[in-house]
């Protein structure tokens, strides 16, 4: 059953709807990335599957060409300062040596490599293994998609629309061309689509998208000098707030902790829980620390170097590890352990 979903959108045709295949009880289940969408979706194989595969695979638009980018389930944990670490940046690109295109049974691992599970009715599953015949196809659709950009962008500036095309995309199972845009206000594009469609005489679809959204569409070079997280790691697009970047200590100045789409940086968000949890360890900020007969005040929490730092009176400024530090229940007060004091005054 087709969901509709929210936005500006406009369709001209009714989509045709497909005997239901009958589908095995058990099977494998993939994390599958749309590289012309940047999409991630978690799809079921009767097959298992090499990381990397191409595939033809349900996106909420339509079946479209894919990738695999790992097993969902998996029993591999993270070890600290491991370097064998996958994550979902996977690029349509193929090893010569092993071309899966000429030969799309590679794309298979051995059975008893993965354990087969119980999937749930409502699963989508991957229609099966591209061939090369359908990387050709998906190559011939790129191609096409730069000419109806510069043709939908003429039409656009014929009808004085207030709108910017972001890009373009030929569905690959299905007769149809998705146009994505960002507008500040709503935008009437109905005789801009009758246009197209005598132009192209396929379905056509208008989808409105926020900056955020074309920014992980398009993809780029973050201020880390990496791709954007929103392109190459995760279509999830988190809230973000400026508390994320006052918990983390960092510069409040909106051109350091905004992203190239003008928004706040969705890595903001990724250490957030890791710092609320480990401040719990700590004195906060403003609280004092009694250090012989001087209060001393709380200036500064340095999760990574592990220290505070502590001024008192006469301009006098000291650094501190966390281990000296320790909070007494009885008094319900944050105490300097007396061993670390009897060191320090030694010195």
């Amino acid at each position: 059953m087709k969901k509709n979903h929210k936005g500006q959108n406009e369709s001209l045709e009714a989509t045709n709807s497909q005997p239901e295949t009958k589908r095995p009880d058990y099977g494998y289940v993939y994390i599958v990335k749309n590289p012309s969408l940047n999409e991630f979706s978690t799809c079921a194989s009767e097959k298992p599957l090499k990381r990397g595969a191409h595939v033809i695979s349900p996106t909420r638009y339509g079946l479209d060409y894919s990738v695999v980018v790992a097993p969902a389930r998996t029993n591999n944990s993270y070890e600290p300062g491991s370097t064998h670490i996958h994550g979902a940046c996977v690029h349509f690109e193929h090893d010569s040596d092993t071309d899966s295109h000429s030969c799309p049974h590679s794309a298979i691992t051995q059975e008893g490599e993965e354990e087969a599970i119980l999937i749930k009715e409502d699963a989508d599953w991957i229609e099966r293994v591209a061939t090369k015949e359908d990387y050709e196809r998906y190559l011939e659709l790129l191609s096409m998609e730069d000419e109806a950009l510069i043709l939908c962008r003429e039409k656009i500036q014929e009808h004085n629309l207030e709108m910017k095309l972001v890009a373009a995309h030929y569905l690959f199972g299905d007769p149809k061309i998705i146009f994505f845009f960002t507008a500040a206000n709503r935008v009437d594009f109905r005789e801009l689509v009758k246009d197209l469609v005598s132009i192209f005489r396929i379905r056509i679809e208008l989808r409105q998208i926020g900056v955020r959204d074309e920014s992980r569409l398009l993809g780029g070079l973050a201020v880390c000098g990496r791709d954007f997280c929103c392109h190459g790691i995760t279509d999830k697009m988190n809230p973000v707030s400026i508390k994320m970047a006052k918990e983390q200590n960092l510069s409040l100045n909106s051109t350091k902790i905004s992203g190239p789409c003008g928004r706040l940086l969705c890595c903001l968000s990724y250490e957030y829980d890791f710092y609320n949890e480990e401040k719990k360890r700590y004195p906060s900020e403003g609280s004092r620390l009694k250090i012989q007969n001087e209060l001393m005040r709380v200036t500064e929490v340095n999760i990574l170097s592990k220290t505070l730092s502590l001024s008192g009176q006469q301009g006098r400024y000291l650094t501190i590890p966390l281990s000296s530090v320790a909070y007494n229940n009885d008094n319900s007060r944050w105490e300097i352990d007396q061993t670390f004091i009897d060191e320090f005054l030694s010195l």
